[in-house]
C-alpha cells in the first residue's frame, strides 16, 4: 500500500473519526495511532511508518470481533447449537 492508497482509503472515512490500528492477528488489540514517520527503507527508497502511541491508554483492548474477522484474523464465531434443557427425571 501506498500513502497515496491509504490517502484514497481515508478520503472516504469520516474526518472526525479516530484512528485506530489492527495489532497481533493471534491476540488482536486495538491501538491508538499517534506518529506518522516519513523515512527510508534499506535500499534508500521512502516509505512511511505509522506509530502507536506511548501513553498508557494507547491500547483500547480487544480488537472488535467484526474486524477481525473481516482482517481474516479469526473465524466467524457460531453461537453452540441449542440443545433441548435437562429434566430432572425423578
Amino acid at each position: 500500500m501506498t500513502v497515496g492508497d491509504l490517502i484514497t482509503l481515508l478520503s472516504a472515512c469520516n474526518r472526525d473519526a479516530p484512528v485506530r490500528q489492527a495489532m497481533n492477528p493471534f491476540f488482536p488489540m486495538a491501538h491508538r495511532l499517534a506518529q506518522v514517520l516519513p523515512s527510508v527503507d534499506e535500499t534508500g527508497r521512502p516509505v512511511v511508518h505509522l506509530a502507536e502511541g506511548r501513553d498508557e491508554d494507547s491500547q483500547f483492548g480487544h480488537l472488535p470481533p467484526e474486524v477481525a474477522v473481516a482482517l481474516a484474523w479469526q473465524s466467524p464465531i457460531q453461537p453452540p447449537p441449542r440443545r433441548p434443557r435437562r429434566t430432572d427425571a425423578r
